[in-house]
């Protein structure tokens, strides 16, 4: 007999969807008026900056589509639904961020041989304004990333904006003040370097959800060990968790019974455990009486 919870939980990231609008948008003004600052100040720093946040706004836009295709209900060819949308959204945000830090320290290497003359002044004011807006974006975002590995790219993006406008302030200071223009690269390359750790760590988070690896937030052996020894229970086999998406986790597992034990009963306790006791939005499982054959057993 098998049975199964069949619920649509709604994603960590489609819970707070209004706040992921929200940066977006605060996010695209900036960048429009960031490419007007640079044309006007004639600032190739604040146009390649612009370029950097014209990546990250496609990524925000990509997070936020992910969600509502996330939202659509299953039917008979996705019958899990459109969940997985989301963590493809993270991985590609995961590889763009990847990218825009290879590309910085590759474009910084270039400025250490032959660093330009920047218009300080200008670059410090346009880019105190992006400071303020991702702030504003990372305080709003910062507790929806936790639940979700969509937002929580999504997060990254403007975290690499405000580690960018720092260090775009930071740069102009120093040239402003002094005349040194290997300032620029020199932050420059600091910057790509503090976006690719955390950037890696996204990527294989949502690699592991792709390839239908155990969730980071379920003991399986303690799982295991819960369904052991629920009474009625003599053996369990072909135990499988995997994700999803960030925070809707599913669960398989094959239960041999004791003999005489009620099976619906059986059935109802598993479920209720292990949805109230393990961070579990969809179980099924396969009641089976002692002696019956298997052709392959996984775990």
């Amino acid at each position: 007999m098998e049975a199964k919870t069949q619920i649509q939980t709604p994603s960590a990231a489609s819970r707070h969807k209004k706040n992921l609008l929200i940066v977006l948008c605060l996010s695209g003004t900036y960048l429009i008026a960031e490419v007007i600052g640079g044309i006007v100040t004639n600032s190739l720093a604040l146009l390649a900056d612009a370029a950097h946040m014209l990546t990250d706004v496609v990524g925000l836009l990509l997070a936020f589509i992910a969600i509502k295709i996330g939202e659509k209900k299953a039917d008979p060819s996705r019958t899990f639904g459109y969940y997985r949308t989301e963590i493809l959204a993270a991985v590609i945000n995961a590889v763009v961020l990847l990218g825009i830090s290879i590309y910085v320290l590759f474009e910084a290497y270039k400025r250490f041989q032959n660093p330009p003359e920047v218009q300080s002044k200008s670059m410090l004011i346009v880019a105190g304004i992006g400071l303020l807006v991702n702030v504003i974006g990372m305080m709003i975002l910062r507790k929806d990333s936790e639940g979700s590995l969509n937002m929580k790219g999504a997060y990254f993006e403007v975290l690499s904006d405000m580690l960018t406008s720092v260090g775009v302030m930071i740069a102009g200071i120093i040239m402003l003040t002094t005349g040194w223009y290997y300032a620029d690269p020199l932050i420059s390359a600091a910057i790509g370097l503090l976006i690719f750790p955390r950037t890696w760590r996204l990527l294989k988070e949502a690699i592991n959800v792709l390839l239908e690896g155990t969730p980071n937030d379920v003991d399986i052996h303690q799982l295991r060990k819960s369904l052991e020894e629920t009474p009625g229970v003599k053996n369990v086999h072909d135990l499988h968790v995997w994700s999803l998406t960030s925070s809707v986790n599913a669960m398989s597992a094959h239960i041999i019974k004791d003999t005489g034990t009620s099976q619906n009963q059986l059935l109802k306790t598993l479920t209720d455990t292990t949805v109230e006791n393990f961070k579990i939005n969809h179980t099924t499982f396969q009641i089976e009486e002692e002696g019956y054959e298997e052709n392959e057993v996984h775990l």
